[in-house]
């Protein structure tokens, strides 16, 4: 394995560490004359804030920045010896009602203040500063697919090569990405759109009909990969770009966020036989990703989430916005719900769980797929902690119209169903927090390099980079 981007980081902190030092123990240890004298002073001062601020980031941290419709999310973590995450710090800073549209960045600046607030949270708790960060995109406009291509190889008899591998990945991506391109421009109306590949990966691969976990080295004529792409309208990623660069953080990756809680709930296993349907049910948007044995199918999203249904809480009602999450979020708490306001809520909450099911029952139905839809539900995000949603999916028929070979089985994911992720704060993470740690998960994937196994996803996961 190469040397991984957290040593190549430490090397330079290491030499430009010694360099500061060096320079201050000049300016320090030099007798200046009476008129320099006050540079003197400047100079010394510039190296003792410059020496307090190496001290003070650490360069064995990864932040994960999850930029949500209600709230944002700032999670910090160290890499353990056993190759895993402990979490040291976290903070939440509310979201401005028109911070976001759709689940992307509508106002930049407003976004950087919050963004602040909940890094200065996870900072005083940790007691350090990250400056390696992963974000996560959302929003109508992603297009994250599974697309199957048949590659017919002019030497049959000679074995399959990682740089023929990375040729073929080439150009699945490439078509991949010009498919996204038109749908966004179509749905956009902007002939002129472009387009960035945000994350890949390999779902299954057969050589002449045979279904094999490692493609190197086989012969054979016939390659069919089945390939997971995402993309993103580059106005989305230039917007987190800028988010990051005005408060100072090198951007390791941007991750799509359903994308993200999936290899969350992967793990360290790169070879998992997990299937299952991931909902993340954010303020603004619901992302779905299905999932069947360790590969990603597919991800989507449509713009019904939590705010909807605090919009339908307020007209029904007659309050404001706020006042209308208070009580949403109070529900389960007679003290603070009365029970003739309960009702009236219960019946704005029921109303819009019918149009927010229906959009589930759309999106599903785009994945068309070419076997039964897994069986069972993991439910995370803020929104999802609604009751009301949970018994909607687990007791209604709503699932007889789609290819499901039973009743899905629905859960909320917590934070203690991640592997490889383990809280070390006093915080309580619950399942709003779930993406956060989804991206903290692509972050030490990028970070790792390629371990030395003989898996599909061990094996190619260099091929994929981007």
């Amino acid at each position: 394995m190469g040397l991984g981007k957290m040593q190549i980081l430490k090397k330079a902190k290491t030499a430009a560490s010694a360099k500061v030092a060096q320079v201050g123990k000049a300016v320090k240890t030099k007798k200046p004359d009476t008129e320099n004298s006050a540079k003197a002073d400047e100079l010394a001062q510039i190296y003792d804030e410059q020496k307090a601020a190496m001290q003070g980031d650490s360069d064995d941290t990864i932040l994960a920045l999850d930029i949500g419709t209600e709230n944002v999310k700032a999670v910090i973590a160290r890499q353990n010896e056993s190759g895993g995450l402990d979490i040291i710090g976290i903070g939440k800073a509310r979201q401005g009602a028109s911070n976001m549209y759709a689940g992307a960045i509508a106002d930049i600046p407003a976004v950087v203040d919050v963004c602040e607030k909940a890094l200065s949270q996870a900072e005083k708790m940790s007691g350090t500063t990250s400056k390696l960060t992963v974000v996560g995109i959302a929003g109508e406009l992603i297009k994250g697919n599974t697309s199957t291509v048949r590659y017919r190889r002019k030497s049959g008899n000679k074995p399959l090569s990682e740089q023929e591998m990375a040729l073929i990945i080439k150009r699945v991506q490439d078509r991949a990405g010009e498919q996204a391109r038109q749908a966004i421009a179509d749905e956009t109306n902007n002939p002129d759109v472009e387009v960035r590949l945000i994350n890949s990966a390999i779902v299954s691969i057969s050589i002449d009909g045979y279904k094999i976990s490692n493609p190197i080295g086989f012969k054979g004529t016939d390659v069919v990969i089945q390939f997971y792409t995402a993309f993103a309208p580059l106005v989305h990623i230039s917007a987190i770009e800028k988010v990051c660069a005005e408060l100072s953080l090198d951007l390791l990756a941007v991750a799509v966020e359903p994308f993200a809680v999936c290899r969350a709930c992967l793990g360290d296993d790169l070879d998992s036989n997990f299937s299952g349907i991931v909902m993340d049910i954010g303020g603004g948007t619901t992302d779905i990703a299905v999932v069947d044995d360790g590969g990603v199918e597919g991800t989507k999203m449509f713009g019904i989430g939590g705010r909807s249904f605090t919009h339908q809480i307020a007209e029904t009602l007659d309050v404001d916005f706020e006042t209308a999450e208070k009580y949403k979020l109070a529900i389960k708490n007679p003290a603070k719900v009365p029970a003739d306001i309960k009702d009236k809520m219960l019946i704005a909450i029921r109303r819009n769980l019918a149009v927010w099911l229906s959009g589930v029952e759309i999106t599903l139905e785009e994945f068309n797929l070419t076997d039964m839809l897994p069986n069972k539900i993991l439910l995370c995000g803020g929104g999802a902690g609604l009751n009301e949603l949970q018994d909607v999916l687990a007791t209604t028929d709503w699932f007889k119209e789609l290819p499901f070979a039973r009743r899905p089985i629905v859960h909320l994911v917590e934070s203690a169903d991640i592997p490889g992720i383990t809280n070390t704060t006093d915080a309580v993470l619950d399942y709003s927090y779930v993406t956060a740690l989804g991206l903290l998960r692509v972050a030490l994937d990028t970070l790792a390099g390629v371990p030395e196994e003989s898996g599909l996803r061990a094996k190619l996961a260099k091929l994929l980079q981007n």
